[in-house]
């Protein structure tokens, strides 16, 4: 029997506009009522701004798709993300994102192909890792999956694997920076210049500065070695390199810092929430954790690219799995011009919101909506739901470049994992809270211990 994902409590009807505009600051959720899981649309009226959400799958396509450039990316989450993500694609429009993406997308090309042993061996060290404290006591899950992520884009960009000094720092600062910056601050919603004060977080400004004077450190070592002309052949030498065919232009320092910044929250800590939130929906269903266990043992050691084509029910668990907690709850678009809802007026600067959490929840839209249940993607439904409904990594131009190598990465990673580990739950049920990704508020704690027969494997690795 199919078993019920863990959901935020929804805001209660008839709270104040201060009240609601203080739960949205803390989080996403919260802030929410019931009826945006039944609602085609909803509009939201806050002093000197209107907002809409768009749940009816043919809006969606119009925002994300057929008219997409009439909804370019928010300016104000934009503005509010800038200290940490500066001028990176995820924040800019127009000429300069299509710049961006002239040089991104070349990069990214063989990403998936030169990703996959970086993958592997990430996972293998993280195994290593998990070994030594799968002795049935609760285990830190949000903690081991952004070590692991964020070991994955270190491989991947700089080709090197990341020390556990450096994972402490990266998953701290991602987790305060989350919990202490707020998605918009009024001078941003009032679209005021940008030389007025934006009362941004201290606290988050110092967790971002952690962040991007890392990351800068990357940067710079990198561009020693390819003016050396010792540079390894991977993501972050190629994103240096490449130059924009139209403009001639490559990316400078800072923009390179921008991008990697980017990288590291869709790449690192998308990944680290999607596979988090796995991990404990497996622990919560024992019968299809023990199906992906037994699908994992088609693995080599080290695993083929070619055998992730096995894993077809490891791949619906995972989409599931996205399904009920997308990493990114909320696309916030702006519309360019005043336009039309059904029936209803848009005027020009309205914010719209793509709210992939309430559209992949619409109980107008799935069977039993709130459970986890990966069997419905080999029925007619589910195909057709997938088409329509399901939007983890976004979709039309703006679309993730990178969501191939999320797929990739959390089929293989869930195999890698279920092919050595069990997982139960705890007594603590998970809260999801929505900032900037979806995670739990304290945390997912599981018990984890070694599948028959890994004793020996378990004590070489001790030793």
């Amino acid at each position: 029997m199919a078993k019920l994902a863990p959901k935020p409590a929804s805001r209660l009807e008839g709270i104040g506009v201060i009240a609601r505009i203080a739960l949205f600051r803390s989080d996403m959720f919260s802030s929410q009522p019931a009826r945006l899981y039944r609602a085609w649309m909803a509009q939201i009226r806050v002093p000197f701004y209107r907002s809409f959400l768009v749940n009816e799958p043919a809006l969606v396509r119009r925002v994300l798709n057929d008219e997409a450039g009439a909804f370019p990316k928010s300016a104000v989450l934009s503005d509010t993300l800038r200290p940490l993500l500066g001028e990176s694609i995820f924040a800019t429009n127009a000429a300069q994102w299509r710049a961006q993406r002239d040089i991104i997308n070349p990069a990214f090309k063989g990403c998936p192909q030169q990703a996959f042993s970086c993958m592997s061996a990430a996972g293998d060290a993280a195994v290593k890792r998990l070994i030594e404290d799968s002795d049935g006591q609760p285990v830190e899950m949000e903690f081991v999956t952004s070590f692991l992520a964020a070991d994955i884009i270190f491989r991947t960009l700089f080709s090197v694997p990341l020390s556990a000094e450096t994972a402490a720092i990266v998953f701290t600062s991602f987790r305060e920076y989350q919990k202490t910056q707020p998605l918009w601050s009024i001078p941003a919603l009032l679209r005021l210049p940008k030389w007025v004060p934006r009362f941004r977080s201290k606290i988050a400004g110092r967790h971002a500065k952690v962040i991007r004077k890392l990351l800068t450190e990357m940067v710079d070592a990198r561009q020693i070695e390819i003016d050396a002309g010792t540079a390894p052949d991977d993501l972050a030498t190629s994103l240096m390199t490449t130059v924009d065919p139209k403009s001639g232009h490559r990316f400078s320092k800072v923009e390179m810092v921008d991008q990697v910044a980017i990288f590291f929250l869709a790449g690192h800590e998308t990944s680290a929430s999607a596979l988090s939130w796995a991990f404990y929906l497996l622990a919560m269903d024992e019968g299809v954790q023990d199906e992906v266990a037994a699908e994992a043992q088609l693995l080599s050691d080290p695993p083929l690219p070619a055998e992730l084509q096995k894993m077809r029910f490891t791949k619906d668990v995972f989409n599931e799995t996205l399904r009920l907690y997308p990493p990114v709850p909320m696309f916030l678009r702006d519309a360019d011009e005043a336009t039309e809802f059904r029936g209803c007026p848009v005027p020009a600067g309205s914010m719209v919101i793509v709210s992939p959490w309430h559209l992949q929840r619409h109980e107008r839209l799935w069977d039993r909506p709130d459970e986890f249940d990966p069997y419905r993607w080999q029925t007619d439904n589910g195909k057709t739901r997938k088409r329509d409904a399901f939007i983890p990594f976004s979709a039309g131009p703006r679309v993730c470049p990178g969501a191939g190598f999320g797929r990739i990465e959390g089929v293989l990673m869930m195999a890698m994992f279920l092919k050595v580990f069990r997982f139960e739950t705890t007594e603590e049920v998970p809260v999801p809270v929505a900032h900037l990704t979806v995670r739990a508020k304290d945390g997912i704690y599981l018990r984890v211990t070694l599948r028959d027969g890994l004793d020996t494997i378990s004590k070489q690795i001790r030793e």
